[in-house]
């Protein structure tokens, strides 16, 4: 038996190694002033620099998962319709703290929405690129 649980080991790991996509590694956000972002994005999201490239006007901040977000200075208008614009959900184990937490922070936050799978609320970077904080029940 122990035999036939390493042969299963090593044909999902032969099956994951040989796959083309491996996941999402980061979510691109465009900002006006990436300095400004990634002070945002710090002060109240509380994540981290991990990489910045100057020339790219470009910051890549750990989100405490295998995706990080990366922000991208751009010149253009930044346009976000809420009603089709992709954005990113961040898992919380408890949407009611962090929902207080962000608003002491000065965060604006939008209302607690309670399904019976979930518990959510949206908010907005200085740029109006939309995010999500999400509670799976």
């Amino acid at each position: 038996m122990e035999k036939f649980h390493q042969n299963c080991k090593g044909l999902i790991f032969n099956i994951m190694s040989n796959r083309i996509l491996q996941g999402i590694d980061t979510i691109i956000l465009r900002v006006k002033n990436v300095k400004q972002s990634k002070e945002w994005y710090t002060e109240k999201l509380g994540f981290n620099n991990v990489h910045e490239d100057e020339k790219l006007r470009l910051v890549v901040m750990d989100t405490f998962s295998p995706t990080s977000i990366t922000l991208w200075e751009t010149s253009e208008e930044i346009k976000v319709n809420p009603s089709v614009a992709a954005y990113p959900i961040f898992r919380t184990q408890d949407a009611g703290k962090a929902h207080t937490a962000l608003k002491k922070k000065g965060v604006e936050v939008g209302e607690i929405i309670t399904d019976h799978v979930v518990t959510y609320f949206q908010f907005r970077d200085p740029d109006g690129n939309l995010l999500e904080v999400c509670q799976v029940h």
